[in-house]
């Protein structure tokens, strides 16, 4: 079994935690959202197996380079974060219904890196533009802010949910943590993201410099990277200076995240010098 295998497995693994996610949470069933927790754990695992097979594979084809250096690869990584970061959750906050939210994204990520035909799982050697150290900081460092950012994006969505629930009673929300508590997580996630992104950013920059002799250039992907640091900086901002909670928080997250989609997917529509081949 090849690493490409093991991690189209562990797709499947990832999509039936989510499943037991879900249903623990329509059916107020406790059994499967232990059993999710179990299954969840063992799709990280498998992914991680996954990721350190293919650094090991890049090597045995004489190549020997992190797997972090084109889309499938970087999708690989991004669920891999997704799931770590959701799990410490869960561990700190004793709450699965998070995990109704915030799974299916790791899942959707790895299903379309595994299952996309668009998508080439091949291990191939890297560019000259990609031969430095600078690319696991600013690749692990970007992609750990953009999974922050996911799992803000799934409690955002959980905060407005329940900010309805005195408007349409359902047993559905009765066991989502307090609005004041979804709230304080969605900041909390979205500064740990913040953080990340801003050293990402720097990181790429002095990367750009070494690459291609300039910092920035206002390439499509760096364009929409600075785009979307703006718009998780103005939520900070509303949130500390202007005192801003609640649904405006929400929906800024939302936007952030929706953000975040188009700087990893949409610039591949758009020539520039980080569109994925």
């Amino acid at each position: 079994m090849n690493s490409s295998n093991l991690l189209s497995i562990t797709t499947f693994v990832y999509g039936l935690a989510a499943f037991l996610y879900i249903f623990s949470w329509i059916f107020k069933k406790p059994a499967p959202g232990i059993l999710a927790t179990w299954t969840a754990i063992l799709g990280l695992a498998g992914n991680t197996a996954g990721i350190i097979m293919r650094w090991v594979e890049s090597y045995w084809l004489g190549i020997g380079h992190a797997p972090l250096s084109n889309l499938y690869e970087s999708l690989i990584f991004y669920s891999w974060t997704i799931i770590l970061i959701y799990l410490v959750i869960e561990k700190r906050y004793k709450n699965r219904i998070i995990g109704a939210f915030t799974t299916p994204l790791a899942f959707l990520a790895l299903a379309y890196a595994s299952l996309s035909p668009n998508i080439d799982d091949r291990i191939q050697p890297l560019i000259p533009a990609l031969k430095s150290n600078w690319l696991i900081a600013h690749v692990i460092t970007c992609f750990v802010g953009y999974a922050a950012f996911a799992i803000a994006f799934g409690i955002s969505f959980m905060y407005l949910l329940k900010q309805r629930e005195n408007e349409h009673k359902g047993l559905l929300l009765d066991h989502f943590p307090e609005p004041n508590v979804l709230d304080e997580l969605t900041h909390q996630m979205v500064v740990f993201g913040f953080l990340f992104l801003s050293i990402g950013i720097i990181t790429g920059a002095v990367w750009a410099n070494s690459a291609w002799g300039r910092y920035w250039g206002w390439d499509p992907k760096e364009t929409w990277s600075l785009i979307t640091w703006f718009v998780y900086a103005t939520l900070l901002h509303a949130r500390m200076m202007r005192g801003w909670h609640g649904k405006r928080i929400a929906y800024l997250s939302i936007a952030g995240f929706t953000a975040v989609l188009f700087t990893y997917f949409g610039v591949n529509l758009l020539p520039g010098l980080h569109s994925y081949g």
